[in-house]
């Protein structure tokens, strides 16, 4: 079972930043891709960005992908999301997923297998 803590989120005003960090806090981790995925009230979890664990290599939503980043530490076992810009419509709570076995695009809920108990970010206009 991977459990995955994630922190860094708050209040912050629109155009501001915020750096989400996820973990795993079991002892031995593995994951095919590590993704953010947020959910604003009355909406569904959306896709928000990815990035394959072995190669680093990232995919960001159309909508963030000038604002947001991706990227991972390999030695920390941590993913991280920076968030620049933030706008209103960016409050929601932001949730890291994990995909054990292969995906080709990764973008649907349905393709990971463990989630954080996600972090509120709150983005005030």
């Amino acid at each position: 079972q991977v459990r995955l803590a994630e922190s860094g989120g708050g209040l912050v005003q629109a155009g501001g930043s915020l750096r989400l960090s996820c973990t795993p806090t079991t002892r031995t981790f593995r994951t095919y891709v590590m993704a953010w995925f947020r959910q604003a009230p009355g909406r569904d979890r959306e896709f928000v960005a990815a990035i394959r664990w072995s190669a680093g290599t990232p995919f960001t939503a159309d909508s963030v992908k000038d604002r947001f980043t991706i990227s991972r530490d390999n030695a920390k076992n941590t993913m991280y999301l920076q968030m620049h810009s933030l706008k209103p419509e960016d409050t929601a709570v932001y949730y890291c997923a994990s995909a054990q076995g292969y995906c080709s695009e990764c973008y649907g809920v349905q393709d990971y297998d463990y989630w954080g108990q996600g972090t509120q970010v709150i983005v005030s206009s």
